[in-house]
């Protein structure tokens, strides 16, 4: 397949850290510019990552004919309005989660021009730990499946981080709570009815730092999540049916160069002992999330999650904040 040649919008961590250095393994991949909001940042980030081009400006970039597909890493309020600026400049988007504020910003996608290409990054949904894992629910190796259960935690309070900015859409719901929702649609292939919420925000920064939730996915199907910003880092995805549980043991931050677990039990033992352990080998997660999102726009591979896909996330996460407001169940959608 020919390389597919893309571009990054702005310096953000997750793209410096863990994203770009996932590209530039792929021998599908050709990472050739980035852009910041001075010409100084991107020049001091591209040469850190060796990458040749540097612009000094998100346009500039998306004005260059030999970019082809970019990633979008900036905060979360500005997703739409630049994945929209670079879709309407002819560049394929995969752009990272939450895809937007709520459901209607998300619904703005929808003036991609046809033929370009944009994919919400949820790089979980690539890993063969969340692939092997839903290939076993759909067997009837668990037998039928009652509950998805996530925890998912970290402890940041700085103030200065945009997770804790709750006016360019930071809090735990969109930034951590979101894996949860994805995680249950993934794993049951259908969409909650209703949702019921508990959450507890920071007095300062007005951020969800703490959050429960509960979606019905009808037919006796439950998702139960909790997920904080101030708590011991921690994380945990149960799938759990009548005949067997499974875990995976690191389920979000998979590390990019180990193998990594899941664990089957059957409920012989309360503590678990007796649990069958299924190791998966090593590999980077957004390595294989930006490869197939690359043959998709070679045409190699159809595009699996799309705009509509990341519509209907959003109504979820939509749904979890009504109820919040409401003190009750709030209808999905």
């Amino acid at each position: 397949m020919k390389t597919v040649k893309w571009g990054i919008i702005s310096t953000a961590d997750i793209g410096m850290k863990k994203v770009i250095p996932a590209m530039l393994k792929s021998p599908l991949i050709e990472v050739v510019g980035i852009a910041s909001r001075s010409q100084e940042s991107a020049d001091k980030a591209a040469k850190t990552l060796g990458i040749p081009k540097a612009y000094p400006s998100y346009a500039a970039m998306f004005e260059d004919p030999e970019i082809e597909a970019v990633y979008n890493p900036v905060p979360n309020h500005l997703h739409v309005e630049l994945t929209l600026a670079a879709a309407k400049a002819g560049k394929h988007v995969l752009c990272e989660k939450p895809i937007a504020l709520n459901a209607d910003d998300a619904a703005r996608l929808r003036e991609v021009p046809k033929g370009i290409l944009v994919q919400e990054a949820f790089m979980v949904r690539y890993h063969p730990q969340w692939l092997r894992a839903r290939d076993l629910v759909q067997s009837g190796a668990l037998g039928t499946i009652r509950a998805v259960r996530v925890l998912f935690c970290y402890n940041n309070t700085d103030p200065n981080n945009v997770r804790n900015m709750a006016d360019i859409g930071g809090g735990g719901i969109m930034d951590i709570g979101c894996y949860g929702v994805t995680a249950a649609r993934f794993m049951f292939g259908a969409e909650p009815l209703r949702v019921v919420s508990l959450l507890d925000r920071d007095p300062a920064f007005k951020t969800d730092r703490l959050g429960s939730f509960i979606a019905d996915f009808g037919g006796g199907k439950h998702l139960n999540v909790l997920c904080s910003t101030q708590s011991v880092t921690s994380q945990r995805l149960e799938i759990i049916g009548d005949k067997g549980r499974l875990e995976i043991l690191i389920p979000f931050n998979a590390p990019q160069s180990e193998a990594t677990a899941i664990l089957i039990d059957n409920g012989l033992s309360l503590d678990g002992s007796m649990s069958r352990r299924e190791v998966i080998p090593a590999c980077d997660q957004y390595t294989l999330q930006c490869e197939a999102f690359s043959k998709a726009v070679r045409g190699e591979a159809k595009l699996e999650w799309g705009i509509e896909d990341s519509i209907k996330s959003m109504k979820v996460i939509d749904a979890i904040f009504e109820s919040e407001k409401q003190g009750g169940w709030a209808k999905v959608g």
